[in-house]
């Protein structure tokens, strides 16, 4: 049994295969080339697996933003809630976390008990407390992203709480001669300070982090403090198409 799952990102689009309950290959696709190379439209956007390098499926399975655009003659959409909870039972094994997605344009944050969603609260309206905040602030201090994330000891306080403002404040703190160090930690941390409210409500023993900023070392130091283990997917990038093909795997026919 070959699964197809698709995570439709505003940004990019996360394809995952699945075979026999294993994963087999895992691909990022910009979302201008995903639509613009990949796909044709006829009434609804048709993928063209062809083009792909992906042979034949036996289902697929689509989430994100664009789930609904998906010609639903071949894929079954299903919301990203659902999607990246079951990306976490796959990666974790796990029935009883909190959840934390973080992407580039949203977050998430889910409660899952014995395996049911009890509980979960959004933010799509800032971009100050997800990825695009931190790739902007990366190139403000013009360092690499996985460099910046590195940091997390004596942060500069920062207090804007608007995305754009925030640049204009690190920028005036680089005026002030403050170290590379403290100005990538005080990054950091003003992105943990603003998950904080979102989290607050959210107690539990185990949070899994998922999306791309999963993988930002200073982000998972803070964090430490507010739960008793953090556990990073192994692919946390992928999580929303992995859960596609893991629901696809147990529930469609």
């Amino acid at each position: 049994m070959r699964i197809l799952g698709i995570d439709l990102g505003s940004r990019e689009v996360k394809i995952t295969l699945m075979e026999e309950g294993k994963l087999i290959e895992n691909k990022k696709i910009s979302t201008m080339c995903f639509y613009r190379d990949y796909c044709s439209y006829d009434g609804r956007i048709i993928v063209d697996l062809n083009k792909l390098n992906i042979e034949k499926v036996d289902r697929a399975v689509s989430t994100g933003y664009g789930r609904n655009n998906i010609n639903l003659n071949t894929f079954t959409p299903i919301n990203e809630i659902k999607a990246h909870v079951y990306g976490a039972f796959y990666q974790t094994g796990l029935k009883d976390f909190i959840l934390l997605d973080v992407g580039g344009q949203d977050v998430k944050v889910v409660k899952v008990e014995k395996g049911i969603t009890t509980d979960l609260e959004l933010n799509e309206k800032c971009a100050a407390s997800c990825g695009r905040y931190l790739e902007n602030m990366a190139n403000v201090l013009e360092i690499p992203i996985n460099n910046m994330s590195k940091y997390y000891e004596n942060p500069v306080e920062l207090n804007a709480t608007c995305a754009v403002f925030s640049e204009s404040e690190l920028i005036g703190k680089i005026a002030e001669g403050i170290s590379m160090d403290r100005l990538c930690a005080g990054v950091n941390y003003s992105l943990y300070k603003r998950l904080q409210p979102l989290l607050s409500k959210f107690k539990g023993k185990k949070l899994v982090l998922t999306g791309g900023v999963a993988n930002n070392e200073s982000i998972r130091h803070y964090l430490k403090n507010d739960y008793e283990e953090i556990i990073c997917a192994q692919e946390p990038q992928f999580n929303g198409a992995i859960g596609c093909c893991y629901y696809g795997s147990k529930f469609l026919k």
